[in-house]
């Protein structure tokens, strides 16, 4: 039987204890002073979708919480996401748009798991964080389709292979008893109304700023699917970066997660500051439009740890060969997150 050995430590082990725990602490964590004597580590952030959970970014740039934290960041949104959002009515300001190669981003967990099995190309991508655990997405549909059983034998509109809005899909098909492909017809790049307009879906998934364009539009929305469906995981939209970055550059990711926790501490205690983020990189002016945008963002985590049931849940929708040979932990890195939540350091921050 193993027993805890209650004598004190020697003089000496006690002093190779303490200078042990000294080397082997972050710098930064050692002193704070001189971390913000030395030169920012510069940092390229990408946003890959326009939703609420990247303005944490967003107020971590606009707050100056990078600058606080070391980093002098370089931060768009992408390309495609814009592109996206332009469909749904939301107007990304041009300088904030573009393509480019980012060390860590804001993007989604699932697509990142699925990624991982069916793409050589995304083998050394990691999930740092979750900012997204459940799914809360909607379904829009033509008028004439009144309940979620009307769907069969119909188009639904997804964004691509393995997005949030690809997952839903095959959660709703699995359980309604569907087979997602006969049952049912997924239609990638589809998901706005032009798609419905044209006639090339008759529904499709809508994530959470789209909506809130469609409510104010009068749009009627089919189902709220965390309502139909209750807390179902999800990998959402998280930190993300590649292995590769994350060992050569620890002390970069370190304070790109701290900030990020920062950020969404300083969210939760003032809307306003959301606010401002999503007027000045979305375009989005009208109070009743803002408040609703805050609002979809009631899951946002304070200790953002990754959403390892809903990569469980991502690895058993896209169940494949390749995903087989994978364990949920070779997906995500979860140390940055814990290293700040068992120092009191978040929670701290609601204090």
């Amino acid at each position: 039987m193993l027993r805890l050995v209650t004598k004190p430590f020697p003089k000496q082990v006690a002093v190779i204890f303490t200078l042990l725990v000294v080397c082997t602490t972050p710098a930064a964590a050692q002193n704070p002073e001189a971390q913000s004597q030395q030169p920012p580590i510069k940092l390229r952030v990408s946003l890959g979708d326009v939703d609420i959970t990247k303005i944490v970014g967003i107020v971590a740039l606009e707050e100056g919480i990078y600058r606080k934290n070391g980093l002098d960041v370089d931060q768009w949104v992408t390309t495609g996401a814009a592109e996206i959002a332009a469909g749904n009515g939301i107007m990304v300001p041009r300088q904030y748009v573009r393509s480019g190669t980012a060390d860590v981003g804001i993007g989604g967990g699932t697509p990142l798991v699925v990624s991982v099995a069916t793409n050589v190309d995304a083998a050394d991508r990691v999930i740092l964080g979750s900012l997204d655990h459940v799914v809360h997405w909607w379904i829009v549909a033509k008028p004439e389709i009144k309940r979620i059983e009307d769907l069969k034998g119909k188009r639904i509109g997804y964004s691509g292979v393995g997005a949030m809005t690809h997952f839903i899909i095959l959660e709703l098909a699995r359980r309604m008893k569907w087979n997602p492909t006969l049952d049912i017809a997924p239609m990638a790049n589809a998901i706005s109304v032009d798609n419905l307009v044209k006639n090339q879906v008759d529904a499709f998934i809508s994530p959470g700023m789209a909506t809130v364009e469609f409510k104010a539009k009068g749009m009627p929305i089919l189902a709220d699917l965390r309502k139909e469906w209750g807390d179902v995981p999800i990998a959402g939209s998280g930190l993300v970066s590649t292995k590769t970055f994350v060992r050569e550059n620890p002390e970069a990711v370190r304070r790109f997660v701290k900030s990020i926790v920062e950020s969404i501490a300083m969210m939760k205690k003032n809307r306003e500051v959301a606010f401002k983020a999503l007027t000045k990189w979305y375009g989005i002016t009208d109070r009743e439009k803002l408040n609703a945008n805050y609002l979809v963002a009631d899951t946002l985590p304070s200790k953002p740890y990754p959403a390892i049931d809903g990569i469980k849940k991502t690895m058993e929708l896209y169940d494949s060969l390749e995903m087989r040979k994978h364990k949920p932990e070779d997906f995500y890195d979860d140390r940055f997150v814990r290293e700040l939540d068992e120092s009191g350091f978040i929670d701290s921050l609601y204090r």
